[in-house]
């Protein structure tokens, strides 16, 4: 069994002690699952968040919208800022506290150039709208975090072919659950695509077809094989590389 220690912030949350014990079997490397990342309260306290934004904080595309903290990148750069204290504590701290292994006194994102996500994107898929397949791109640290709140739906994993095009059937599916948390990284960053299909129920659900299923909450859930799916919003935490600091562009427009 798993070793797990208590977040001694809140007594109703449990975490493993670490990333190891809860790898998705059967990906690539260095792919983690944790079902209960943060609490009921506190995915109720973020969808608030989300849904008082700023109406400029919103970016409407054809069928879902989302959020960019603390900002949009310009050139693959990001401006120096902190992002709010309400997507910091306690994601950031939470992934920080779990070790890689127990051989390890390293973190996700130890080796990353800042040592901790500086960006979150917040997407938001009502039911039946996903995203086309696509990579991540070159302007992050080849980790993605991803908190999901408020429903349930299957994330694809695609390989490409020889030629470069892409199959047609996803190589794996991965269930996510509300308020758990998706660590992908290394290969399965660099060369597999990920997509949400459009759909309005995730089907054919079981231990054969999904990478996951092992450390779900609660598997009995889906028992018969099928998701109806509702409106689902994710957190995506990531480390972007190059950041540009504000007070140097002020420089800029002051010496015109």
């Amino acid at each position: 069994m798993a070793s797990r220690s208590v977040d001694r912030s809140l007594d109703s949350l449990v975490l493993p002690d670490f990333l190891e014990h809860v790898r998705i079997p059967g990906l690539p490397p260095a792919a983690y699952y944790i079902s209960d990342f943060i609490t009921s309260e506190e995915e109720r306290v973020m969808l608030e968040k989300i849904a008082s934004a700023p109406k400029p904080r919103w970016k409407q595309l054809t069928h879902r919208r989302l959020q960019t903290w603390p900002s949009d990148l310009v050139n693959d750069k990001l401006i120096d800022a902190p992002l709010p204290a309400w997507l910091d504590e306690p994601v950031v701290r939470r992934l920080k506290s779990i070790r890689l292994s127990p051989d390890s006194e390293s973190d996700v994102f130890s080796n990353s150039p800042h040592r901790k996500p500086n960006h979150v994107l917040i997407n938001e898929y009502p039911p039946g709208i996903g995203i086309m397949p696509h990579k991540d791109g070159a302007a992050y640290h080849p980790i993605v975090c991803t908190v999901s709140l408020g429903a349930s739906l299957c994330l694809d994993i695609y390989k490409l072919k020889e030629d470069g095009t892409l199959e047609t059937k996803p190589e794996w599916r991965i269930l996510q659950e509300p308020r758990s948390l998706l660590i992908t990284t290394s290969a399965l960053y660099t060369d597999f695509l990920h997509g949400i299909a459009d759909i309005m129920e995730d089907v054919e659900l079981a231990e054969s077809t999904v990478a996951n299923w092992s450390l779900l909450r609660s598997p009995s859930d889906f028992a018969e094989g099928r998701n109806t799916r509702k409106t689902r919003t994710s957190l995506t935490y990531r480390d972007v590389l190059a950041v540009s600091k504000l007070g140097g562009k002020l420089g800029l427009f002051k010496k015109r």
